[in-house]
């Protein structure tokens, strides 16, 4: 490169950026590089190519401190900062490497320093920028975290520790209730279709000192120190509770077509697909709040309730109250209606009192007890399950009473005829796979101790993916970090 080139004003600041492209060009012609396995030179590429991107974005930096002009500077309290310094570096750690930002430093006694380029730049309070921390994210959000860890060594030029990953997480997280308080929805939905809420709750491994103060003291009763006893828990789990809303059309659907067993049909009934999901679990809200949240979010999408409103739960008795509760508070009219998963657990309990393990019958029982119940029948099942279990005078038959008692204490949430004529959906696979989704796919992994913090960071972040806001999101955290920092 002549002597000339390099000192052409506007490309001076990425002089070494080109010298480092010619030496890998130069290298890439070499006889030695001709030798080379695709691999090894696709690995060189990946390497080397990291450091002239350093270099692109540190020329870039360099000719903005170069260009910084003089401002008039006034602090929060309307002073104006007369001292100049230039030339301060601060370090930022990005995709490519490790780069140094040089800015001018304007101060008065008494008063913090304030630098105008950073608020440009919109520069993190940390070192890690925007690339690296989007990246964290994304791979946090994903695995573990040695496992994002590793993902970003072998992957960019830039490295991010273990615990500083965690903390950008938790200041990444903590715009989500703001984000979603804005993003309001200013015009109804324009449907008339279905508008479906459903709720339901799951449990996270803590640390000990993250655990609500009611399990605290149920771990602490606790007889033995090495091993439970008998009937005992562990008593090591939060509660979290998960939340969906949803917009889909109505399917009006048969018994028979719920409960086809025909093997070798290959003809399935059509799924209407959900559409507009939003998905969200949170470990520090109660549960009512969360369900509240969900309300909240239904009334923006309908807020003159011209649309059915179906509420999706599984039949637990402290959820159906707080549901009604919630509903009662907004005077909101909902249908709701019981998981028909769990009613078929109930109903296959019940069966292995009246069967023997392995007696083919049971299939065929459980099934037209099922098809009874879809047709709007749950009360003369569960009486017809009681007259069976006295007339065989079972001595084993808690679970029949169990199945009876979850049938006529829920009649009302378990009117199928009517909701499958109407369209209406009767089972809660949704939220199901929100909370396999959210939380066992990455807060149950092996091993795993959650704090409050960590794990709720962790939980708003994988809700904001699975709602398909991320960029979005991204974009409105930027705006109020910077609006922290430098307002």
């Amino acid at each position: 490169m002549t002597l000339a080139y390099s000192n052409t004003k506007n490309i001076s600041s990425f002089s070494e950026a080109l010298l480092k492209l010619q030496g890998m060009i130069g290298y890439l012609e070499s006889k030695q590089a001709q030798e080379l396995e695709h691999g090894a030179i696709e690995s060189y590429i990946h390497d080397e190519g990291h450091e002239v991107l350093r270099k692109l974005l540190q020329g870039f930096l360099d000719e903005k401190s170069t260009n910084e002009e003089r401002k008039t500077v006034y602090s929060a309290d309307k002073v104006q900062l007369t001292h100049l310094k230039t030339a301060q570096s601060r370090n930022l750690e990005s995709v490519f490497g490790q780069v140094t930002v040089k800015r001018n430093s304007y101060s008065q006694r008494h008063r913090p320093s304030q630098f105008p380029m950073d608020a440009e730049l919109n520069l993190p309070n940390d070192k890690y920028s925007d690339g690296l921390r989007a990246r964290a994210v994304a791979e946090a959000i994903r695995g573990s975290y040695d496992d994002a860890v590793t993902s970003i060594d072998s992957t960019t030029g830039g490295h991010i520790p273990k615990r500083q990953t965690m903390q950008v997480i938790q200041d990444v997280a903590q715009d989500f209730d703001d984000y979603y308080f804005q993003k309001r929805y200013i015009h109804p939905e324009d449907t008339r279709d279905l508008l479906v809420i459903t709720t339901d709750a799951k449990g996270i491994v803590m640390q000990p000192n993250s655990l609500r103060e009611c399990t605290k003291k149920a771990a602490k009763k606790q007889k033995l120190k090495g091993r439970l006893s008998a009937g005992e828990k562990k008593d090591r789990k939060r509660m979290a509770q998960v939340a969906s809303v949803y917009t889909t059309k109505a399917c009006p659907r048969t018994a028979e077509s719920i409960m086809q067993r025909s093997e070798e049909s290959n003809v399935h009934g059509f799924r209407v697909p959900p559409r507009n999901k939003r998905v969200w679990a949170s470990l520090k809200k109660d549960s009512e709040s969360v369900i509240e949240d969900a309300f909240l979010e239904a009334l923006q999408r309908d807020p003159e309730q011209k649309r059915q409103w179906v509420v999706l739960v599984d039949g637990h008795p402290h959820q159906m109250k707080q549901v009604n509760r919630v509903a009662k508070n907004h005077n909101v009219t909902v249908t709701i209606i019981l998981d028909f998963i769990h009613v078929l657990e109930y109903l296959w309990k019940a069966a292995w009192c009246l069967f023997d393990k392995g007696d083919e019958l049971v299939e065929e029982w459980v099934e037209n007890k099922a098809l009874e119940i879809l047709r709007g029948k749950a009360s003369q099942v569960a009486k017809g399950l009681g007259i069976c279990a006295t007339k065989r005078r079972l001595v084993n038959r808690e679970n029949i009473d169990k199945c009876r008692r979850y049938l006529l204490k829920n009649k009302k949430q378990l009117e199928y005829g009517i909701a499958l004529e109407c369209g209406y959906p009767i089972a809660s696979g949704v939220i199901e796979g929100a909370c396999r989704h959210l939380i066992n796919d990455r807060l149950d992994i092996t091993g795993a101790r959650w704090s409050l913090d960590g794990a709720e960071a962790i939980l708003r972040l994988r809700s904001v993916k699975s709602s398909g806001d991320l960029q979005d999101y991204w974009n409105f955290h930027k705006q109020q970090a910077k609006q922290r920092l430098y307002g």
